[in-house]
């Protein structure tokens, strides 16, 4: 009987809870009815209706890009991965990895960070930066040699766009026309694509990646699409991507294409030494050159017999003996002493003819 009258006071409870919820929600008797309602007592309740979320669609492209770098990189190379990560709302990043591990450990990294797409930096001798795009774990991946590294916070650029905003992405022609280009394409638009929907993105697109190819070289710009008149304007960063060769596995296996026309940093920098060490050598043989010709014997003309013409024989003088030794004049170094010499002298006369 107890549990009965619980039960009965929760439901009485709970039926006048809901009714003052109706009178809450209900509008209050001093207000107006609104224009083409009942204008009876009888009041209709008032609906409130929930804005539709931003993007309807459902997450199905799930791109995971892992963005991280082996020990031995520089400030730039540091900050233009923070750069890569802020325009790229599906990347991860990651500890940074030793350089005694190979580079098939990467694959287990991904694989615990469920990512399926890897950018790794590689450092080598504290001044060469490659860059590793690879597909994991099957392939294909690509190696290439990152020159004239520019990033956000060095690049004073006035674009700027919306954080986690998706990209578009600009290709050269020559990307459909090569088969190696067209696989790096298909590369470059898994990796740098933004996902549609992904949580962390924004539905909006206001900047553009741009792939240029230029002195068989991957030059990579980011702009900002200016709605007014639809202009780009420099975001940044920027860098240039230099080929070396395209894997079929991931971080190793058969090599699918190697660039004929790349150069390593190792020689490029051992041709430069060979071109100064050249142009001291040409000095030194110019230096001994000079000196040789001036230890040189000097060649004697012969003698022309047409000089003689012109000259006159000059007059012979008599030599004259002198028998006599010449008399030896005072030496005099002051004339004021000479001058003191002659006046005694003349004292002296004076007195003599006066006493005469």
């Amino acid at each position: 009987m107890a549990c009965g009258r619980m039960a009965a006071k929760r439901k009485r409870g709970a039926l006048a809870a809901g009714n003052a919820k109706r009178a809450r929600s209900a509008p209050s008797a001093g207000e107006a009815a609104p224009e083409g309602g009942p204008r009876d007592g009888s009041v209709p309740p008032q609906e409130y209706s929930i804005p539709p979320p931003v993007s309807q669609g459902k997450w199905k492209n799930k791109e995971r890009v892992l963005i991280f770098s082996s020990r031995g990189i520089n400030f730039r190379t540091r900050h233009l991965m923070q750069d890569l990560r802020t325009l790229m709302p599906h990347s991860k990043a990651d500890t940074k990895m030793d350089r005694k591990d190979q580079l098939f450990v990467i694959n287990e990294v991904c694989e615990m960070k469920n990512c399926n797409k890897c950018i790794f930096f590689e450092a080598k001798k504290k001044q060469d930066l490659y860059m590793w795009l690879s597909n994991t774990p099957q392939g294909p991946s690509a190696k290439f040699l990152v020159q004239n590294v520019h990033t956000l916070a060095e690049l004073k650029m006035t674009g700027n766009c919306l954080r986690g905003s998706r990209p578009l992405l600009s290709f050269d022609p020559i990307f459909d026309r090569e088969p190696h280009y067209a696989l790096l394409k298909e590369l470059f638009i898994q990796i740098f694509g933004t996902p549609q929907y992904h949580p962390k993105s924004q539905p909006f697109v206001d900047h553009v990646f741009t792939f240029t190819v230029t002195d068989e070289r991957i030059w990579f710009r980011n702009y900002q699409i200016i709605e007014e008149d639809a202009s780009l304007v420099e975001i940044g960063p920027r860098f240039v991507l230099n080929l070396i060769k395209i894997f079929q596995g991931s971080f190793g296996g058969p090599t699918l294409y190697e660039n004929p026309h790349y150069q390593s940093p190792n020689m490029h920098r051992r041709l430069i030494r060979l071109s100064v060490a050249a142009k001291l050598r040409e000095k030194q043989q110019v230096k001994e050159v000079q000196k040789i010709k001036k230890k040189g014997t000097k060649v004697l003309v012969a003698e022309d017999p047409t000089e003689v013409v012109f000259e006159t024989p000059a007059e012979e003088k008599p030599v004259e003996i002198q028998l006599v030794k010449p008399e030896s004049k005072p030496i005099v170094k002051d004339k004021k002493k000479l001058r003191k010499i002659q006046r005694k002298k003349q004292k002296k006369l004076f007195r003599t003819e006066g006493s005469a």
